[in-house]
């Protein structure tokens, strides 16, 4: 159940984000340049499922993909109404994550405090602190690895290309291309 709603959420926006009118992401149709985009904040890329995507394919590589993880299963969480729904959700997120066995365990301060009794009453932001503690995490640590990883910035030359063909370019420009790839 929990890796579906991380799949689901790894594809889609907040329902504050854009959607298309049947429920389909617009991203590319939108901004050809979404590099440009999740260049400016770890806020927009993670708004952005292909910038999920991307950053989970990053951080898979530096071992730490289960802080994004968490981090969209701590938003999915904060949506839940159900009090049933969050009680199991809440559960997972602390088995998968939090436990002392959890399978994908996050790095937070204060995780061995935290105990199977704060799922007996679960409420939306339980969670909130600690998916702060990720949030800056990645932020001031492999957000900015991103930005300088080849995975991005293969993204970010295929969209300037994409954006400027050949006969368009510059001499200069695919003179440089060449000289620094």
């Amino acid at each position: 159940m929990f890796n579906r709603a991380v799949s689901r959420l790894s594809r889609k926006r907040p329902p504050s984000d854009i959607h298309g009118s049947d429920g389909s992401s617009s991203s590319s149709q939108q901004n050809p340049k979404s590099t440009a985009k999740w260049a400016a904040s770890l806020e927009n890329l993670l708004e952005d499922p292909e910038g999920v995507k991307r950053f989970r394919e990053f951080l898979k590589k530096e071992f730490s993909e289960e802080n994004v993880l968490f981090w969209l299963a701590c938003e999915d969480f904060k949506k839940t109404q159900d009090k049933k729904q969050m009680q199991e959700k809440a559960k997972e997120i602390y088995m998968t994550f939090l436990s002392s066995k959890a399978s994908s365990q996050v790095n937070v301060e204060g995780q061995s405090r935290l105990n199977e009794k704060i799922l007996e009453e679960p409420h939306p932001l339980m969670f909130q602190k600690l998916q702060d503690q990720i949030f800056n995490l990645m932020k001031y640590d492999s957000y900015s690895r991103f930005l300088k990883s080849d995975l991005f910035l293969k993204h970010k030359r295929t969209e300037e290309e994409e954006e400027d063909p050949p006969d368009a370019q510059t001499a200069a420009k695919r003179a440089s291309r060449i000289y620094n790839t």
